[in-house]
């Protein structure tokens, strides 16, 4: 081997390990009232492809207790959001604020060109949710609304069979069943419990928290359609813990040709996230991550299946939100704005159907009580 190509080898590695992709994307972490922060917290640290440089929330008991949780330094926790984005200079920001907050913390990213993961919802009204549309579109930055049944095999399974495939025909009826025996009764955190109960700050109560997860699944197999109306029904059957919001909801969404219904509850016997797709010749049935049922024209009976493996981009929250930060892709399909706005129409409408005892009709941009 020449000294040249020896020199061009080593300049080679050298250059390549100071490519941006090489090193560790700078994730700030905003907020930490959401629950499932834990869980991204333990699964951020395993990795490499990710640092945590920084971390708000208001509260500095909470702050506190997480850093002792994570062995976050000091000087890397924050009370005030502007301030942590301009000293620690992340390159994406997960949200783990309470759904009235999402806004907030987008349109300070999108000041300073960040990009933004957010739990879901997106948001707890139409209003904001078109704010963050707008803050987006105006500052070119990626935003991605995370929910786990983004990242099940299954559903990837059925949107190849009943979109890619149209193995089923045209979809007539979808079924989301989502939810658990309740947020206190399962021992969420304290501070995630008092904003989910919050009207306001969660948007409602079951009917938001997981008639979400329908609506998103919902929009992704209608290709973004906005459906024709939306009626819902939601009561509280424990007042004594969900004093001020619902805890049992159920919508109905109605397309031209097609009707989606949302079960959502804090009253399940055991935690579930069921999707079902039937179309005009077959159906798909989604019972958790990895649960497969189908029955597809020419079989004679119901057969389970191993659905596929996603691709190793799209395969969870972290690696999709590294991607995004880096400007591999844009978010889409169950991530997208585009989706999620609709999400927010469909909750809000649900909600507005629920008070007025009426069916709701969404018009091409707003929604209005019939």
């Amino acid at each position: 081997m020449t000294r040249g190509l020896i020199a061009l080898l080593f300049f080679s590695v050298v250059l390549g390990a100071q490519t941006p992709d090489a090193k560790p994307v700078r994730l700030a972490i905003a907020g930490l009232v959401h629950g499932h922060v834990s869980g991204f917290l333990r699964s951020a640290k395993l990795r490499k492809d990710v640092e945590i440089v920084g971390v708000f929330d208001p509260d500095a008991g909470l702050t506190a207790s997480y850093a002792k949780a994570n062995g976050f330094a000091p000087e890397i926790l924050f009370q005030n959001l502007g301030t942590m984005l301009d000293r620690v200079h992340p390159e994406a920001v997960a949200t783990f604020t309470n759904t009235s907050d999402h806004a907030m913390v987008v349109g300070a990213c999108a000041a300073r060109k960040i990009a933004v993961m957010m739990e879901k919802p997106l948001a707890v009204n139409t209003t904001q949710a078109r704010a963050i549309q707008r803050a987006a579109a105006a500052s070119g930055i990626a935003v991605m609304v995370n929910y786990e049944t983004t990242w099940y095999k299954s559903h990837g399974e059925i949107w190849k069979l009943i979109k890619q495939q149209n193995a089923a025909g045209e979809i007539r009826r979808m079924v989301a069943m989502d939810g658990h025996q309740g947020p206190k009764e399962i021992n969420v955190q304290p501070e995630f419990l008092a904003w989910l109960t919050d009207p306001v700050k969660n948007g409602g109560g079951a009917l938001f928290d997981f008639g979400c997860y329908g609506a998103n699944l919902m929009t992704w197999m209608m290709g973004d359609q906005r459906p024709v109306a939306v009626t819902a029904i939601a009561q509280t059957n424990k007042p004594g813990i969900y004093a001020k919001v619902d805890d049992e909801a159920t919508i109905l969404v109605q397309y031209p040709k097609a009707q989606g219904v949302i079960q959502a509850s804090w009253n399940w016997p055991y935690s579930r996230k069921d999707f079902e797709v039937y179309g005009e010749k077959g159906y798909a049935i989604a019972t958790g991550g990895d649960g497969l049922r189908v029955r597809l024209p020419g079989q004679r009976a119901e057969e389970t299946r191993k659905p596929g493996e996603l691709p190793a981009a799209e395969s969870d929250s972290i690696s999709y939100l590294t991607g995004m930060a880096r400007g591999k892709f844009k978010p889409s399909g169950l991530n997208s704005l585009e989706n999620n706005v609709i999400v927010v129409e469909i909750l809000q409408a649900a909600r507005d159907s629920v008070r007025t005892g009426k069916k709701v009709t969404i018009a091409s941009q707003s929604v209005a009580v019939e």
